[in-house]
């Protein structure tokens, strides 16, 4: 773990502790509607589907694929080093997409529609980020 990591860091609270909490244990969770059975990603109390805060958290596979991507070569500010890098949307087998970054892969390698899988990045103690890397063969 890097105990001096210097980027930006997601702000946690009420709504948003249980992913991270989950992503500490190296799982990956997702809310979903009680009502209509969609998953949704950011985590929120209410469904943007259909407006139920009958919601629940549901451990979801980590699998998925890359469905789309940007290289950064221009870092935004607290991003500085370590770039470029990948922005990346990764649609889960659930059918949830999130942004995140892959990893383990040349970012001149990505490819849309790739398949992916969530592994964890313990970035602090308090803070671990959800990212994904191909798959091992």
């Amino acid at each position: 773990m890097e105990k001096t990591y210097k980027k930006p860091l997601p702000h946690i609270h009420g709504e948003t502790k249980a992913y991270w909490d989950a992503a500490k244990r190296h799982e990956l969770v997702m809310r979903r509607c009680r009502c209509c059975n969609e998953y949704y990603f950011y985590p929120r109390d209410f469904c943007p589907s259909c407006f139920s805060f009958d919601v629940e958290w549901a451990r979801v596979s980590g699998r998925g694929i890359l469905y789309s991507f940007t290289v950064c070569h221009r870092p935004a500010q607290g991003f500085e080093e370590g770039g470029p890098y990948n922005i990346s949307l990764v649609e889960l087998e659930e059918g949830v997409r999130m942004m995140s970054t892959v990893v383990g892969c040349a970012d001149e390698d990505l490819k849309v529609g790739m398949a992916l899988e969530v592994v964890f990045d313990d970035v602090t103690e308090e803070v671990t980020l959800p990212k994904f890397r191909p798959p091992a063969p």
